[in-house]
Order: structure tokens, then C-alpha cells, then sequence
């Protein structure tokens, strides 16, 4: 049945014109176009075309049948924007050459899930977004977008929920309004730093959901004077922002696949297999889930001024254990190791190629922690092998995890790999105020 009309009236009849067709680049970032809602067979069938090598990470030629990148409309994603009056939003799926295209972090989600379907199981996933308001000085130095948010120990801070209550209060009315099914809103460890929840879904669904949250908190964020930040610890004397992943798998009958009522834990065989492959591939999965350099100020075994880090330093896993890289939650696991610079369709992908691994070897995984981590790292005592301390190291752990990058995708982690590089290479060769601090009139 052709469905176009009744979706182009429905959308008119609620003034709708145009169509801003969005995908994302390989770092995460939303690009795309406005386009005309009367065209909307040709945006799903053919794709709004875009030129390949503007867009980073495609692969694409400067000239020849795949050197234009189309944006499929995924015609179930259409939904009006509250904050673009008469535009429809909407999710692409990257194609070339009239083909799915590898480099298209999206397509490459899809193709993990492919392979769990045909497994006759879901994905569940529930993300949990921090992100940090930040505003320029007068001298274009970074700070809380809040002058008097100064405690040291911030969380839960209702005085600075209510003089950011507009805006708070706006991403609240403009989330629901987009279908978001919300749980909570709070201040976090860190100056200007907040957390919004909002219900889990099936894998695909819960990353364009990430995706259009992002939009929505910039768009809104600029409209109340200050600016939405994902960088993981744009400060070095407090905690950094996660992007904690709440995984769990369901059967064909929707059953829970990790729950286990019997275990300790309340985990299954399945998810102790799960765990060991995110554990094997923990080092490969940070240049995915921490794919920035100031990533790694965040997974550092560094002092707050709240008191209390939070960062998944330890490859471990234990119950309700939130100082180890994988929590287990009353049957499901809380993946700790993804902040919100990474791309959130390859994140997701990554994991769950890691925990497919584990589970078609069997993996074993070891004894869980039941202990802090934090509070044994300062005894001196012997600590569990730890990530990656850096982001080249990380980029080294991936590119020598051909196992992981077959299963992930040859021609995405290629591109990703030569991307990330340059972008270590331009960090470790630029020389910054510390630098000069300590050794310019040192010697």
C-alpha cells in the first residue's frame, strides 16, 4: 500500500513543509538538509544527496557513481520539531551507489542487529546522558554556563535545578513532545554538569532517540545563553560525563536473557558470556566508547573536588559495583566504559560484537568485584588490568583486534582508524600552557 499520502497530509495538516533529513559523520555529529515535504517518495526511495567527501568518514570519491552519499528518509522516524515550526524531523540511512554503505555508522548497527535477530533475540538499550552547560568569558575561557553552581559536591543540588529551570523545563516539554517517555532530571558530580533519563528502548530506536536528544538540548541550550557541551571532563578538578549503556537481551518469547534468578548476581550463563567479551575487547572498545583525547582525562584515576570518582577505570564487572568497567543491575548489565562524544551507533555496534564473541566462544568470564576499587587502588594493593591510558593506545588496541574489526566491519573501522589518528597526532604535537608553565623558564 503507498502510504506517502497519508503521511504527507497527516504532516501538512499539522503545517509541516519541509523534511530536515539528519544522519550523523563518523565522529557522531548530526548533518543533513531541508527539503521539501512534497518530495517525499524520492527522499525514501532514492535519498536527499549529499556530496561524499564533505562528510567525514564516508570513503567516498570525489567523482563517479559513489562519490554522492544519500540519505534514505526512514519514513517511521518523521516527527514534527517543536523548536523548527513547519519542519519534520527525520533519520537516514547512508547508501551509495544505490547500496547500503559500510561507513555509515547507522548501517553498521543495523548489521550487528541483523545478526542477533537471526538469532531470534532483541537488544535492549537504556542510555543515560550527561552533558555539561558551559558559556565563553569575556577572554573566551570555558566555564559553567552557572556562575554561582560552586559546590564542591554538587550532586543533587536543587538550588541549581532552580535558576536553570528554564531551560530544564523547556528540555522538558520539548522532549515529551517528541515522544521521549521521561524519568528524571538531576544535577550531577560536577559544576554545570546534569543528567536527563528517559525509558530504554530496542538498540536502533534508543540511538536515534540519543541523536535527536543531542539536537534538541544544543537547539535549546542556545536559546537559554549557554551552550551544550559532550565533551567527557572539560574539567580537571571534577568528575567527567558518562554515557552509561543499560544492556539487556530478550528471546523470541520475550524473556530476559541475562536474568538468572538463582545466581547470585541474578545473572545468566549467557551474560557471564556477554561480560567476558566485553572484558576481552575492553582496550579495542575504547577508542569506540572514548573515542576523543580529553576521553581520557575522564578514565583516569584522578582526584575530584566532589570527593568521589565515578570513572571505569578496572576491567571488571560486579553487583551494583559502580567502580567497575561492567555493573550488573538486578539481571541486566550497566556498560560504564561509552561518554557522549562517541558515536552512538558504532558504540552500540561495537559492544554488542564484543558480547556476541563472548557468547558464540563461550567466553568465561572471572570472579566478579565486590569490593571498591578505588579504595583498594589506594592501599596498594594488586589491581585488575586496567584500559588504555590514552587515545593512541586505544587506536593501537583496536587496529590489533582483528577479530573485533571483522566482525564490526572492515571499511568503518578503517576509516576510523585514520581519522582518530590524525587526531591524536594533531594533539600530540601541539604544546599547551602547561607545557609552557613548567619548562619554559625551567632549564
Amino acid at each position: 500500500m503507498n502510504q506517502y499520502p497519508t503521511v504527507m497530509a497527516d504532516l501538512k495538516a499539522q503545517g509541516i513543509h519541509s523534511i530536515l533529513t539528519q544522519f550523523c559523520d563518523l565522529h557522531g555529529v548530526a548533518k543533513g538538509k531541508l527539503v521539501p515535504l512534497d518530495s517525499l517518495p524520492e527522499w525514501v526511495e532514492q535519498g536527499a544527496g549529499f556530496a561524499g567527501p564533505s562528510i567525514w568518514g564516508t570513503g567516498l570519491g570525489r567523482f563517479g557513481a559513489r562519490s554522492e552519499y544519500y540519505g534514505r528518509v526512514q519514513i517511521d522516524s518523521l516527527r514534527p520539531l517543536p523548536f523548527m515550526p513547519g519542519v519534520a524531523h527525520a533519520v537516514c540511512d547512508g547508501y551509495a551507489g544505490g547500496q547500503p554503505l559500510d561507513t555509515c555508522s547507522r548501517q553498521l548497527l543495523k548489521a550487528q542487529l541483523a545478526k542477533l535477530h537471526a538469532r531470534g533475540l532483541r537488544l535492549w538499550v537504556g542510555i543515560e546522558p550527561e552533558f555539561f552547560l558551559l558559556k565563553q568569558d569575556a577572554h573566551g575561557q570555558w566555564q559553567g554556563a552557572d556562575a554561582q553552581d560552586q559546590l564542591d559536591k554538587p550532586s543533587y543540588d536543587l538550588k541549581a535545578i532552580y535558576r536553570n529551570r528554564d531551560f530544564l523545563d523547556d528540555m522538558r516539554q520539548t522532549l515529551i513532545a517528541l515522544g521521549f517517555d521521561l524519568q528524571q532530571i538531576d544535577h550531577e558530580d560536577a559544576r554545570g554538569q546534569y543528567e536527563i533519563n528517559y525509558k530504554f528502548d530496542e538498540a536502533l530506536a534508543a540511538a536515534d532517540r540519543f541523536m535527536l536528544f543531542k539536537m534538541t538540548a544544543h537547539v535549546l541550550a542556545q536559546r537559554h545563553g549557554s551552550v551544550f557541551s559532550c565533551m567527557p571532563k572539560p574539567f580537571a578538578d571534577a568528575p567527567g560525563s558518562g554515557l552509561h549503556f543499560h544492556m539487556s537481551l530478550t528471546d523470541a518469547q520475550g524473556r530476559a536473557v541475562f536474568h538468572a534468578p538463582d545466581d547470585a548476581l541474578l545473572l545468566s550463563p549467557a551474560a557471564y558470556h556477554f561480560i567476558a567479551g566485553l572484558l576481552l575487547h575492553a582496550d579495542a572498545l575504547s577508542a569506540l566508547c572514548a573515542p576523543t583525547v580529553n576521553s581520557y582525562k575522564r578514565l583516569a584515576c584522578s582526584e575530584s573536588a566532589s570527593g568521589t570518582t565515578w570513572s571505569p577505570v578496572w576491567k571488571t564487572y560486579g553487583d551494583n559495583n559502580r567502580t567497575c568497567l561492567v555493573r550488573s543491575v538486578a539481571g541486566r548489565l550497566e556498560w560504564r566504559l561509552p561518554d557522549p562524544s562517541c558515536n552512538v551507533y558504532a558504540a552500540i555496534a561495537a559492544t554488542l560484537a564484543a558480547g556476541l564473541d563472548g557468547l558464540d566462544r563461550q567466553l568465561q568470564a572471572p570472579a566478579p568485584s565486590n569490593e571498591d576499587l578505588y579504595e583498594r587502588f589506594a592501599s596498594g594493593a594488586l589491581m585488575p588490568e586496567r584500559l588504555p591510558r590514552d587515545l593512541g593506545l586505544a587506536l593501537d588496541a583496536l587496529a590489533q583486534d582483528t577479530r573485533l574489526i571483522e566482525a564490526l566491519g572492515t571499511g568503518f573501522c578503517q576509516q576510523f582508524l585514520a581519522l582518530k589518528r590524525l587526531e591524536w597526532d594533531s594533539f600530540s604535537q601541539s604544546v599547551s600552557a602547561w607545557e609552557f608553565d613548567r619548562y619554559a623558564q625551567a632549564f
